[in-house]
């Protein structure tokens, strides 16, 4: 594949195809959260994966980061952690007698925000702009991102001490909140049989994981992804899903508006990726729960009686006539 300006639906699913056989290198299992990285990589999104230590979430992050060709930055989230630590800041040069900015790890590509409900959430804010707008302000001075600027954060849900709960205004820019589970039987005596014998934790470059993208071909995808057509029937679709969680009395907070552009957006990319121009409601379908789960509060009596946010929202879809 050359790195052309322009780049076909068949040439966007053979990138996705070559990034996926990537990944499998190392990743044993988690097809479909490797196909949602992709489609979120495709939509220009955010994902955050949530899951129980030791299911491989950081790895799969940065198997997926070295198929890119991105500059790739991680930051550990700590209680201690300063949104200067993240963000960099202004520092005096005594021999020049002006400031310099130093750039923090945020400065990258592709960013590993890794267990990101570790830190405070005045430090989890530092994000909020960067992840919205793709730019840092400091000082008053705003500072540009890449292009391809994309976090994917990780976070365990099943410890308590010493974790703090993320801001609704932070889940509400994650495109996908992506739920890792253990592996099944057979892919655990594969993963057991593949790293059993291993001393430590090996990178992708040690199991053979090669770049097979650029951040020139990735910008040419979005821009094949974003000619995808998204018929006014099918937005309608989208819009009346999104509002639906609005109105459901077993939810005391819907989706934003946000969760609506978003979930378009995503719904452009799964199509690309399945090779077609146009998206039909099948690929909304597929993509809601990953993009409203995160948005969503349940209401104190639905809480009680034990409802769960995945089966409120699978109902709310199944309620929603789609368009023929």
């Amino acid at each position: 594949m050359t790195q052309s300006d322009t780049l076909s639906l068949t040439d966007v699913a053979t990138l996705a195809d070559a990034i996926r056989g990537e990944v499998a290198k190392a990743i044993i299992g988690q097809t479909g959260t490797v196909e949602h990285l992709l489609i979120a990589l495709m939509a220009r999104g955010h994902v955050l994966l949530e899951g129980p230590p030791g299911t491989a979430k950081t790895f799969l992050a940065q198997c997926f980061a070295a198929t890119l060709g991105l500059d790739f930055g991680r930051i550990q989230f700590t209680p201690d952690l300063m949104p200067g630590d993240i963000l960099g800041s202004n520092l005096f040069n005594f021999q020049t007698s002006q400031f310099t900015l130093t750039h923090g790890p945020i400065f990258c590509d592709l960013l590993l925000a890794d267990e990101i409900n570790r830190t405070p959430p005045k430090t989890q804010a530092a994000l909020l702009e960067a992840m919205q707008e793709r730019r840092v302000t400091l000082d008053g001075s705003a500072h540009p991102l890449s292009a391809q600027f994309m976090v994917v954060a990780t976070q365990n849900p099943i410890e308590s001490q010493g974790v703090y709960p993320l801001p609704e205004a932070q889940l509400d820019r994650f495109l996908f909140k992506l739920l890792v589970d253990y592996p099944s039987i057979e892919e655990e005596m594969r993963i057991v049989g593949r790293y059993g014998a291993n001393r430590g934790a090996p990178s992708p470059a040690d199991l053979g994981i090669e770049a097979v993208a650029s951040p020139r071909m990735l910008d040419a995808a979005a821009r094949a992804v974003a000619a995808v057509t998204l018929a006014e029937s099918v937005t309608d679709y989208v819009v009346r899903i999104v509002r639906a969680t609005r109105e459901s009395p077993d939810l005391s907070c819907g989706a934003s508006p946000r969760a609506a552009v978003l979930l378009a957006g995503a719904a452009r990319a799964r199509a690309a990726l399945d090779g077609r121009d146009y998206v039909v409601p099948d690929d909304v379908k597929a993509l809601a729960t990953a993009v409203l789960r995160h948005r969503l509060l349940l209401s104190p009596a639905a809480e009680i009686e034990g409802k769960q946010v995945e089966a409120l929202v699978a109902q709310l879809v199944e309620q929603t006539e789609a368009p023929r």
